[in-house]
């Protein structure tokens, strides 16, 4: 129970199989208090059950666009948990799924604006807000892929939204750490969620990670909610500006071991 007594606003699940749950349910199982948002009525029908069954709260309906939404959001949680959190995790990305395939040279001006605000400023602007309510320090955790760094095919704006996404952490912080406030990001594997569904080699991305990563499987929700739980508490309070891999290490390769597909024939 090393979250016992803590208390937090959690961004993103969308369904049963969301990393942000994964996560929520390993802070839920080290004694966290929980409060969650949703995006739409028909995203409130999925989360409103699974907040339910862990004894979650929930603040209401959140676009991270519109800044009236954010600040009612703000205005709930601090009213749920008496102007006091102790973390937030931010799961929260979008791009056009049509510009998720083919070539990043196509990327529209408008769907870059709005998958770099959605994917990345959502993180400043959702930190800022919390910030007000970490008066005893605190943590903050994003998530993120390797496509920011490697090109994935078909990740395209993603990539270049998640790479400006993992500089905000760093810069985060820099600017939270004297605050007694630390920002990480998880870099998970290809996961069957509902936002890794959208890129168009998703199926592909999935079985060569299994295939070629060290450990020879891909991530489980358990997996990403530790490295969650970990950041979230102070076993890592000494660790701030990081992007943690759990990817099954799939993120060290330089050329896939060839002798694996040599071995199928």
């Amino acid at each position: 129970m090393i979250l016992k007594g803590k208390k937090g606003l959690i961004l993103g699940v969308a369904n049963d199989h969301s990393i942000a749950w994964g996560i929520a349910q390993s802070l839920h199982h080290a004694g966290a208090e929980l409060a969650f948002t949703y995006q739409g009525a028909a995203f409130e029908k999925r989360v409103r059950p699974l907040a339910e069954s862990i004894s979650g709260h929930i603040v209401g309906d959140c676009d991270v666009t519109n800044s009236e939404s954010l600040d009612t959001v703000f205005e709930r949680t601090a009213n749920i948990f008496d102007s006091e959190i102790d973390f937030l995790v931010h799961s929260v990305a979008y791009s056009d799924k049509s510009e998720l395939k083919g070539k990043y040279l196509d990327t529209t001006r408008s769907n870059f604006l709005n998958t770099m605000d959605i994917s990345c400023y959502s993180l400043v602007d959702t930190a800022r807000r919390s910030v007000a309510m970490m008066k005893n320090g605190g943590s903050i955790i994003t998530l993120s892929y390797l496509g920011a760094e490697r090109v994935v095919p078909n990740y395209n704006v993603m990539g270049v939204a998640k790479a400006a996404l993992e500089a905000s952490v760093r810069y985060l912080a820099n600017d939270l750490g004297r605050d007694n406030i630390r920002v990480n990001a998880i870099s998970a594997g290809p996961m069957r969620t509902l936002a890794g569904s959208a890129i168009g080699s998703a199926r592909a991305m999935y079985n060569f990670n299994a295939a070629y990563s060290p450990l020879g499987r891909n991530m489980t929700l358990e997996d990403i909610g530790g490295a969650g739980l970990f950041l979230l508490s102070d076993l890592s309070s000494g660790i701030t500006g990081e992007t943690l891999y759990v990817d099954a290490g799939f993120h060290n390769m330089g050329v896939p071991d060839l002798t694996l597909e040599m071995n199928k024939d």
